[in-house]
């Protein structure tokens, strides 16, 4: 896997600089090997950048066993799992359509925006070993209040799991984190596993 896969040119994820405030994915990568030092208002300051470093962080904990094993199951695949999870990463920063939260006072109008939401669907892959979200999209008319909403969800996971347990406690993970913290009416939540990793193979191959 080259540097150019791991770290793909925001513009070929289909975002515009102002989506991450003029920064780069490769950009944010280097200032998280940094350790985010020193401080950067631009990024710190950027909704789309802390969307993206944090799912970036979380990329690196499993993702990072995940892509030592791609690399050495398949060195000369080009259009790789990273690249997937990498995508939907760039499209989490995207702020997407306004969705409003439910108010009984019609003077107050308070809202969320996709992005962050697909933000929070990522994250619900901490309360889940051997998971890592790629890809999400949320299906139905997210700007009304009430409308009928089906969540998809694309996801890697580690071989060796139970992957109807970990799709089911996914399933349930992010139906309480949006819950929680949005006014969606979730009709469903779909999730489809697009790869299985084998690690410990992969490691064996190596010595």
């Amino acid at each position: 896997m080259t540097d150019d896969q791991a770290t793909p040119d925001v513009r070929q994820l289909g975002l515009e600089p102002s989506d991450l405030d003029g920064h780069t994915l490769e950009e944010l990568s280097d200032y998280l090997d940094a350790g985010r030092l020193p401080a950067d208002p631009s990024i710190e300051g950027s909704p789309g950048c802390q969307l993206a470093l944090d799912a970036l962080e979380r990329l690196r904990g499993l993702g990072g066993q995940l892509i030592e094993a791609d690399a050495a199951a398949s060195p000369e695949v080009d259009d790789s799992w990273v690249d997937r999870i990498l995508s939907g990463i760039a499209l989490d920063a995207r702020a997407g359509r306004r969705i409003p939260f439910a108010e009984p006072d019609p003077s107050v109008d308070f809202g969320i925006t996709e992005g962050a939401v697909r933000g929070l669907i990522r994250s619900a892959e901490n309360a889940v070993p051997g998971i890592l979200v790629g890809h999400s999209t949320l299906d139905g008319d997210v700007t009304v209040v009430g409308e009928p909403i089906r969540i998809s969800i694309e996801v890697n996971a580690v071989y060796g799991e139970s992957i109807p347990t970990a799709v089911a406690r996914l399933r349930a993970e992010v139906a309480e984190r949006l819950r929680r913290q949005t006014s969606l009416t979730v009709t469903s939540i779909d999730v489809t596993v697009r790869d299985i990793q084998r690690i410990s193979s992969a490691a064996e191959e190596a010595s």
